[in-house]
């Protein structure tokens, strides 16, 4: 590559991406400033506008009343349009209506089922399933009815920080024989980087086929003006989802790819919290220690993961519809009882997001305990009534959240949110060393290492994934490190959450109206 390592990790910006940040921001902004200038134009027209906000209000009421997306969503919008009454009524028909996405949305899903065609089923592996776990069957049939199969003969390692699993992935990919399928949603110029550029680079030289998909919003501030070019001249297919110029006039740039995959051969796969930069690995300090975990799946559950991979770089393309098959391993695997899903969600789904009901189900068929690992914690109703009605059934419920955060904002919320929890009998604990940002729930039995946060933006903004697991011996690895993490944290009890200063309070509970825009 002819490139000299730095010596130590480096968090680097380039300007050509914070302008091209800073000209759609302004072009935004401009949007919002039109909407609000026309407002005040229009107060000359009292007596008018007032009427027609009062007969839209009533039309846009009836709309979110019957509008099967969350009940947080549309209290949400409700609430702009109280406070804001007609540059709100304006932000909602932009914004807001589900006809302002619903064109790209068709052509997203157009492709997302294009991929689920290339899902086989198991249904005598299901019934096995069933007899070995009755209670977790309903959580594994809920997914298949959602097209995620089941798949068994699997073997798992499960990494507690970034820079174990990273050092797998890289030993992995020097391994690879056929092909690497790697998709991220930031890239940061540094170490990490250069080292998995480095051996894309060399591989693809090899004939080794490599693909990469990345998030435009991820990447561009981070990476160089002809990053792309660049990684292209080097042999490497590369497409970029979702440019943040695109249906700017729709906000649809709020929807963002957050999976992370890597895949090799189609044999091994990894997923997790974790993104290709400095700071996840700890070369350099952003938020004290950083902690993410990931999972490495050798098995038949990799073709699942392989479908989310294509369904994801077709969305991120124009070519006509592939066929999958040919990355399909080319060898079976041992016989075992090691039963994973590979599960996906993202805004094109809603309102039938998989993911929420797939949270959800672990959460109300825990039968000892539930462990839950999210760097934020703004979550709705639905969520906090399963999290209550588990404690309250005699579940330990524990969530794990950052002491030191990267977003003051969430973090306020994330606070906001311990009350009722913490009255009901929930244990949190933030995580002392620094920033938390492994996207871990599991109970007795299964659970899911991915990247899906506790909040509303992962559930029903982004393009997530995670693998569902169900084998007692992984469980109990993950568990004893979440055991560890707790021992290292600060346990924060309700009186404590009550006698946080009034001004906190108040400002959590004005954030709270619009936590789920957040």
């Amino acid at each position: 590559m002819g490139e000299t390592k730095p010596d130590k990790g480096m968090i680097k910006s380039y300007w050509s991406g914070t302008l091209r940040a800073g000209i759609v921001a302004v072009l935004v902004l401009v949007q919002i400033a039109a909407i609000i200038g026309l407002s005040i134009w229009l107060t000359s027209y009292t007596v008018y506008i007032y009427a027609a906000i009062e007969i839209a209000s009533i039309f846009i009421m009836i709309g979110l009343v019957n509008d099967n997306r969350s009940p947080s969503f549309k209290i949400s919008w409700i609430c702009v349009i109280l406070v804001l009454p007609l540059t709100g009524h304006i932000m909602y028909a932009l914004w807001g209506k589900n006809g302002s996405k619903k064109k790209i949305d068709k052509r997203i899903n157009y492709k997302l089922r294009h991929g689920e065609t290339f899902y086989e089923y198991y249904p005598d592996i299901v019934e096995e399933f069933t007899k070995r776990f009755p209670t977790k069957s309903r959580i594994v049939r809920s997914m298949e009815a959602h097209s995620f199969p089941l798949y068994k003969n699997n073997s798992i390692t499960y990494y507690p920080m970034a820079d174990e699993t990273f050092r797998a992935v890289f030993e992995d990919m020097r391994n690879a024989k056929r092909f690497i399928l790697i998709n991220f949603y930031i890239i940061g110029d540094g170490i990490l980087w250069r080292e998995m550029r480095s051996i894309m680079a060399e591989k693809a030289a090899q004939g080794v086929e490599v693909l990469l998909v990345y998030d435009d919003f991820g990447a561009m501030l981070r990476t160089e003006k002809d990053f792309r070019l660049k990684l292209e001249k080097d042999g490497i297919k590369v497409r970029v989802f979702n440019p943040i110029h695109k249906y700017m006039e729709k906000l649809y740039m709020n929807y963002r790819n957050h999976q992370k995959i890597v895949i090799i051969d189609g044999e091994i796969g990894y997923t997790g919290g974790m993104n290709i930069a400095d700071e996840y690995v700890n070369l350099v300090q952003r938020f004290g220690i950083w902690k993410d975990n990931g999972v490495r799946v050798e098995g038949d559950c990799v073709w699942g993961m392989t479908v989310t991979f294509f369904q994801m770089w077709e969305v991120a393309g124009d070519e006509p519809l592939m066929d999958y098959s040919p990355y399909k391993a080319e060898r079976r695997f041992p016989q075992n009882d090691v039963y994973c899903q590979f599960i996906s969600d993202g805004p094109a789904n809603n309102p039938r997001n998989p993911i929420v009901t797939i949270y959800k189900e672990i959460m109300y068929y825990a039968k000892r305990y539930l462990y839950i690992t999210t760097p934020y914690l703004i979550i709705d109703d639905d969520i906090k009534d399963a999290l209550i009605t588990s404690v309250h059934s005699g579940i330990d419920v524990r969530i794990i959240t950052p002491s030191i955060p990267d977003k003051r904002g969430v973090k306020m919320l994330t606070e906001y949110n311990y009350g009722p929890l913490l009255q009901a009998g929930v244990r949190i604990f933030e995580y002392s060393p620094g920033f938390i940002h492994a996207k871990t729930i599991i109970n007795e039995d299964c659970g899911v290492v991915g990247t899906i946060n506790m909040d509303y933006r992962s559930f029903y903004l982004h393009y997530e994934c995670g693998t569902f697991i169900c084998d007692r011996d992984t469980v109990d690895i993950i568990r004893n490190d979440l055991i560890e993490t707790m021992r290292i944290s600060k346990e924060v009890f309700y009186e404590e959450w009550l006698n946080r200063p009034w001004h906190k309070k108040v400002w959590q509970e004005i954030l709270n109206l619009f936590a789920t825009l957040m």
